[in-house]
């Protein structure tokens, strides 16, 4: 039986999956936006709001060590407390903006754009 299990494994390993999240993160934080497939991009959601929730709730020391399991880039780690966290102080979740873009030319693949909201 499937139970309690529910999270995508993007047809690759644990780790490999691991780096990747982070990797996409870290980016997403940097730059806004990323382009990546729909199903990188939804399982990317999830994660990044729950990081971003926590910096919004404050900047303690104890949240910056959570958050710095994942995010391990320390300009990344500033932005996302600095920055994007009090941006969305009034805002209960739905940080994130997916956008279909159409289908990759190699493998046709559905793509998407995922953006952090300015608010």
């Amino acid at each position: 039986m499937r139970h309690l299990i529910n999270k995508s494994k993007l047809g690759r390993t644990k780790a490999h999956r691991e780096a990747m999240l982070r990797n996409q993160i870290t980016s997403l934080i940097l730059y806004g936006k990323i382009e990546t497939t729909l199903a990188k991009a939804r399982f990317l959601r999830s994660n990044v709001e729950k990081l971003i929730t926590r910096a919004k709730i404050d900047d303690t020391v104890h949240n910056r060590r959570i958050v710095r399991k994942v995010v391990q880039n320390k300009d990344a780690l500033n932005k996302l407390f600095k920055e994007i966290g009090p941006r969305f102080k009034s805002r209960n979740g739905g940080y994130t903006r997916i956008i279909k873009t159409g289908f990759r030319k190699g493998d046709d693949a559905p793509m998407a754009v995922i953006e952090i909201l300015s608010e």
